[in-house]
């Protein structure tokens, strides 16, 4: 049976459609959002005392072991980036040394505070406050050793931007630990809702110009990853050493 040449007509057209899909590149897909994904007010230090400083805290966190994995030369400067009320601040205080400096870094004045009379009662000289900016830590340039950033990512707004920056702080050689949490049921930590994949944190300092130079598995609950400044020819997302 011949058609018509109105049929003929809307049969090319409707071939010509079903071609042009075939050969329509995939939309491209736009990175995970990279601001926070939970924001506190921490002004209350009383209450985030008795959540930071929770003696059950040591059984998970294991600050002992998670410091000395981090082989943290005597006479360094890290800074403790999220202190918050300086759960970590004697352990690294005692990796480093009289020599060396410890840098409490927080945004909330209140915690700043309570960080200088902490250091004070600790007898621990060589921990020193930092009052922070949201999007600036506010560190000597080229004077850091090594940033630690423990449950503390999920809280920068910005964060590939956030973590470029950070090189300009490091010493050659300095690197950038990131503690946070897994993206699973836990029986401790915040919602699931704000947690962030370690493949997410993973893509976003890569992206920011660092290597996976370490990745240790003491942590029950926890991701702790260490990054390096990328060099030319880092295979990315691949331990360096």
């Amino acid at each position: 049976m011949s058609l018509t040449i109105r049929e003929r007509t809307c049969a090319v057209l409707a071939l010509a459609l079903v071609l042009a899909s075939a050969c329509r590149l995939p939309a491209e897909v736009p990175p995970p959002s990279d601001d926070a994904t939970s924001t506190h007010d921490f002004a209350d230090v009383k209450y985030w005392s008795s959540v930071f400083d929770d003696p059950a805290r040591d059984k998970w966190q294991k600050p002992k072991e998670l410091v000395a994995s981090l082989a943290i030369p005597r006479g360094g400067v890290v800074a403790d980036l999220g202190a918050g009320t300086g759960y970590f601040s004697r352990y690294l205080a005692a990796a480093v040394g009289p020599d060396g400096t410890v840098l409490a870094v927080e945004t909330e004045p209140n915690l700043v505070a309570h960080l200088r009379e902490r250091a004070e009662r600790e007898k621990t000289p060589n921990v020193e406050p930092v009052l922070a900016s949201p999007a600036d830590p506010r560190l000597p340039a080229g004077g850091v050793d090594l940033i630690l950033v423990v449950d503390t990512y999920h809280h920068i707004d910005d964060r590939r931007t956030y973590a470029r920056a950070l090189r300009q702080y490091l010493r050659p050689g300095g690197r950038v630990a990131v503690v946070d949490w897994q993206k699973r049921e836990l029986p401790v930590g915040p919602d699931m809702g704000h947690k962030l994949a370690r493949e997410q944190v993973l893509d976003e300092m890569q992206a920011s110009g660092f290597t996976l130079a370490a990745e240790h598995t003491i942590l029950p609950y926890q991701y702790f990853l260490v990054f390096a400044q990328a060099e030319p020819g880092d295979r990315p997302g691949t331990p360096t050493r």
